[in-house]
C-alpha cells in the first residue's frame, strides 16, 4: 500500500480535493488540517491548525501555527510540537490526513518524526504537500518509499481526482472490515 501525497503549489486545490476525497469515506478520520484565516494590510495571513474532522473550527492562540506573506515568516513550534504531534496520533482502522505539509514546520523535530513515523506506518496516509519549497524534511517526505505523489495543478484537477479515489475507496473497503 502506498500512501497518497498530493503536491501542488498554493491555490492549486490540495484542500479542496483531499476534502471531497475524505467526502467519500465512512471510516475514522485523524489527523489536521491547517487553513489560512486572515490576510492584514501588510499581506500576512495566520495560519491555525485543526484536527482532521471537527466540524467546528476555532481560532486560538492554542492552533495559531503562525503568520506569512510571500517573504517572511513567524512560527510558533509549540503548536506543531504539541497539537501537531498529538493529531498525528492515528488508530488502525482509520485514515489520517495532513492538510497540508509545507515549510513552516521543518524546524519542529517532534512534528517531522511523527510525519515520517507516519509515512513509515500501514494506517493510510492522504497528505497534501506544499510545492516550491526545497527543504530536508520536504524532500524527506517527497522520497519517502511508500508515497505516491501526484503533482496537482489546476488544469488537472478531475484527472487526477479520478486516478486517487479509486485508492481511496479500497482503503475504505478494505478498513471497514477491521
Amino acid at each position: 500500500m502506498k500512501h497518497i501525497l498530493i503536491h501542488g503549489r498554493r491555490g492549486a486545490g490540495k484542500s479542496t480535493m483531499i476534502e471531497k476525497l475524505v467526502s467519500e469515506l465512512d471510516v475514522p478520520i485523524y489527523g489536521f488540517y491547517t487553513r489560512t484565516v486572515q490576510t492584514n494590510d501588510a499581506g500576512y495571513h495566520q495560519i491555525y491548525m485543526y484536527p482532521a474532522g471537527r466540524v467546528k473550527r476555532h481560532t486560538s492562540e492554542d492552533n495559531h501555527v503562525g503568520d506569512c506573506n510571500t517573504r517572511e515568516r513567524t512560527v510558533n513550534l509549540q503548536v506543531f510540537d504539541t497539537l501537531g504531534v498529538e493529531y498525528l496520533q492515528a488508530q488502525p482502522g482509520g485514515i489520517l490526513v495532513m492538510d497540508e505539509i509545507g515549510f513552516m514546520e521543518q524546524d519542529s523535530e517532534l512534528f517531522c518524526k511523527a510525519v515520517l513515523r507516519a509515512l513509515d506506518g500501514d494506517i493510510p496516509v492522504l497528505a497534501g504537500v506544499k510545492a516550491g519549497v526545497d527543504v530536508p524534511f520536504l524532500r524527506q517526505v517527497m522520497g519517502h518509499p511508500k508515497v505516491e505523489v501526484y503533482e496537482l495543478n489546476p488544469d488537472k484537477r478531475q484527472e487526477i481526482y479520478e486516478q486517487i479515489l479509486p485508492q481511496v475507496r479500497a482503503w475504505n473497503e478494505a478498513l471497514r472490515g477491521c
